[in-house]
């Protein structure tokens, strides 16, 4: 029995899907927003050590300050907005339960900015939590379902899935150990380079479907 034609995406579809790619190629910026706010510290602070989360303190003391505090917040929440509102506008190519995933992720991402960790520390951590089961989860199942169409990038998704999920709960084991800002950075920055190439294999496949 032959098999009813299939819709083709209208122009309305492919332009949604552009921008929710750009969304997903601008997110690696905020590597670059770390850099900038750590640099203002005073006191010292150190990537390996610390977590992501102390350069979003608002308060200082003699030991300790981060005067760049609202650059390092208003970029969660900038960053976990593009990821809320991009991986939707993509969802025809990386599949609903991944796109929901990954909104999932950015919202968690948007409550942290707006629960400094100084603030109330247990806020802060219910705020952060989806992030790190959401972001591994998706990049997984997105792994999955790319086996056929995109081996060599399911691969990649696979590899990236499963080394963020393990930093992610050594990180959460570590409890500010001496490698926790290096466990979190390798649960987190991961995620950044790889969403970015999914979204610009979309970009290069014209918005058709990935999965």
């Amino acid at each position: 029995m032959p098999r009813p034609p299939q819709r083709r995406p209208g122009r309305a579809t492919h332009v949604a899907a552009r921008w929710g790619a750009a969304a997903l190629l601008v997110r690696p910026v905020y590597i670059a927003t770390e850099f900038v706010v750590a640099a203002a510290t005073t006191g010292g602070y150190s990537f390996v050590a610390d977590s992501v989360s102390r350069l979003g303190e608002v308060g200082c003391t003699a030991a300790y300050c981060s005067p760049r505090h609202e650059l390092m917040n208003l970029s969660f929440i900038g960053f976990g907005l593009l990821l809320a509102i991009g991986a939707p506008l993509l969802a025809r190519s990386l599949g609903w339960w991944v796109a929901a995933l990954l909104v999932v992720s950015g919202l968690s991402s948007v409550a942290t900015g707006l629960a400094p960790l100084d603030r109330d520390a247990t806020l802060h951590a219910l705020a952060a939590t989806p992030l790190f089961v959401a972001q591994p989860l998706s990049l997984l199942v997105l792994g999955a379902s790319l086996q056929r169409r995109e081996p060599r990038l399911a691969r990649g998704l696979f590899a990236t899935g499963a080394v963020t999920a393990a930093a992610a709960v050594a990180f959460i084991l570590s409890d500010e150990g001496t490698f926790s800002g290096l466990l979190e950075r390798l649960a987190l920055w991961p995620v950044l380079v790889a969403l970015a190439v999914v979204a610009r294999t979309c970009v290069r496949k014209s918005a058709v479907p990935l999965t």
